[in-house]
């Protein structure tokens, strides 16, 4: 250990006298953190944030502290301008970063609340790069890929060690070993563990298993030169995971073995599983967190007894999924419901709520391009409750209007959220309240009737150009409303947001009055941010995305409200429990 923490005092130097240059913070102490990669061969959406998270959750579950971080290739600082077909669902953060959808799968499976210091882009890493050049933080150096660039890198990890105290940081890289934007964050996870020596790293390859219909058998020669690249790049996987439509055979298994000088037992099938809340029973019941533990030499840290807690509650969950004596059908209006990832916050609320409830929910998705008043009932025969979800643009908006139209006056159960608060407003403005221009600046700039607006005083408090409210912020509840019974009879709840348009201040004494009830507000400001319709069996929205706090063992309870209502209308011979009683049992 003498050596590596030598080495580590040598590369920290950023004289121009040496070659060694990793910029370390100050106090990290080598080998208290270790780190596990997971990289990607043959294709991305394999599921890496899936495979490392669920690792990560056995590892907690041992007591041990982790920290996942996400390392994206692409140049964009954030991921808040891309666009959902490309690139799945934008994950917000408590803090507002904009960030990947697998920032959501750490926060589910862990229970974590991340932040900006477990996601970074190449954008993120190129810019501060460039910042420390300008002011002249290299020296007179010139500044290169190795060792500056990857030395950025380095540090925004062992940033996150330091700052997490993790026992381990989990760090998945974006993409596949064979894209070029990745080639500097492969080399930097070389170089780390290089620095911080033997028995500190742990890398894991996720792989493809072909299965072609026409030969009926399983082909592992795409896997093989997915780890080849890998090990060309000077490293050595130390566990290999088999992404397969079926579980892989021994055959498949022993062939990326020899190729790749990883032991059979370390060569993981990770099949397709009916959920992904089953994965950390596949990882656990083949020995796979041990192994881990074994290669990072900290099986003196864990704790056995918090493990056995920790485990009973896990699969008191995951032993009722697929055990559901009732279903219902829920739709989803959106724009973008040909990409499932789009919306996948919303599609795991669900879920966790269904299994909270005994509950299958089914999801159709549903177009609201062509959707009106005239056919609308077509489109919604076959569901028992909507959620219209976020979303930014015109398309489908009016469609979107006409499906709230139809479930309120049929007493079917909504949630909307977002951009489905903003269109339950203008809804019930047209049709309850009689103003038949009511509309949002955002979907014509020069409506008459702004019922939805940027208000000035946000533009003022949110600073320049400052129309996105980002992140968690508190809700103040008014008292003795649905909100505030769903969410335990507490004066206030954080929720996250990603919006720009608001309730104009003006219309809201005639909506209240027509009946409308604005149960959750900003506390200091002028901002509705949760509407209910006390008369209807369940009619919620709210400005904020509550499917980004959502977890497993803690359903989000308008969620859990919209499933109880829908199968209380769907099962209403039969004695279902009221939705805010099953809402109070599931969530308290």
């Amino acid at each position: 250990m003498a050596k590596e923490k030598d080495l580590l005092a040598s590369v920290s130097d950023v004289s121009t006298e040496t070659e060694f240059f990793s910029p370390i913070p100050e106090g990290y102490k080598a080998g208290k953190t270790k780190y596990c990669f997971v990289v990607g061969t043959v294709m991305s959406g394999l599921g890496k944030g899936i495979f490392s998270s669920c690792l990560a959750k056995l590892m907690q579950d041992k007591d041990l502290n982790v920290a996942p971080i996400k390392l994206e290739g692409y140049l964009n600082i954030d991921s808040g301008t891309l666009n959902p077909f490309r690139h799945g669902e934008v994950f917000v953060l408590d803090d507002g970063m904009e960030c990947d959808m697998d920032l959501g799968t750490y926060e589910r499976m862990l229970d974590l609340n991340l932040s900006g210091a477990n996601f970074t882009t190449s954008g993120q890493i190129f810019r501060s790069v460039l910042n420390k050049e300008r002011h002249g933080d290299y020296l007179g150096r010139d500044v290169q890929m190795i060792p500056h660039v990857t030395g950025e890198v380095k540090l925004k990890l062992r940033q996150l060690a330091m700052d997490s105290k993790a026992d381990i940081v989990f760090v998945e890289i974006g993409g596949t070993v064979g894209d070029l934007e990745n080639a500097y964050y492969i080399e930097a996870m070389r170089e780390l563990a290089y620095e911080e020596g033997p028995k500190s790293c742990c890398f894991v390859a996720l792989t493809y298993i072909l299965e072609p219909k026409t030969l009926g058998e399983q082909k592992s020669k795409a896997a093989q030169l997915g780890i080849k690249q890998l090990m060309q790049c000077g490293i050595q996987p130390d566990i290999i995971a088999c992404r397969a439509e079926n579980p892989v055979g021994e055959t498949a298994r022993q062939k990326i073995s020899i190729y790749s000088n990883v032991p059979l037992k370390r060569v993981f099938s990770m099949h397709d599983s009916a959920s992904i809340y089953t994965i950390p029973s596949m990882l656990r019941d083949c020995g796979l967190d041990f192994e881990v533990l074994r290669l990072l030499n900290i099986e003196d840290r864990i704790n056995l007894r918090n493990e056995r807690k920790a485990w009973s509650k896990w699969c008191d969950f995951t032993d009722k999924i697929g055990t559901a004596k009732y279903s219902v059908n829920i739709g989803i209006t959106g724009k973008y419901t040909s990409v499932r990832d789009s919306y996948a916050s919303i599609i795991n609320a669900l879920e966790h709520a269904g299994i909270a409830l005994g509950c299958d929910v089914n999801i159709k998705w549903i177009e609201t391009t062509d959707i009106t008043d005239e056919n609308v009932t077509a489109h919604l025969v076959d569901v028992d409750g909507i959620i219209v979800p976020g979303g930014f643009g015109t398309r489908g908006t009016e469609g979107k209007i006409a499906c709230i139209k139809h479930v309120r006056e049929n007493n079917m159960a909504y949630l909307g959220l977002c951009l489905g608060f903003q269109m339950a407003v203008i809804e019930f403005a047209r049709n309850v309240c009689g103003i038949k221009q009511a509309n949002s600046t955002e979907i014509e700039p020069e409506c008459i009737e702004p019922v939805i607006d940027i208000l000035p005083e946000q533009k003022k408090i949110e600073g320049l150009g400052g129309n996105m409210r980002l992140g968690g912020r508190d809700i103040k509840l008014k008292s003795k409303t649905l909100a505030w019974k769903l969410h335990g009879k507490t004066a206030k709840v954080r929720m996250r947001f990603r919006h720009r348009y608001e309730v104009d201040p003006r219309y809201i004494e005639i909506l209240e009055e027509k009946g409308m009830v604005f149960s959750g507000k900003a506390p200091d400001q002028p901002i509705m941010q949760i509407l209910e319709l006390p008369e209807h069996p369940f009619f919620m929205g709210t400005q904020a995305h509550p499917c980004l706090t959502s977890r497993p063992l803690r359903p989000q309870p308008m969620f859990v409200g919209l499933v109880a209502a829908a199968m209380e209308k769907k099962y209403y011979n039969e004695k279902m429990p009221e939705p805010l009683k099953a809402v109070q049992k599931v969530c308290s």
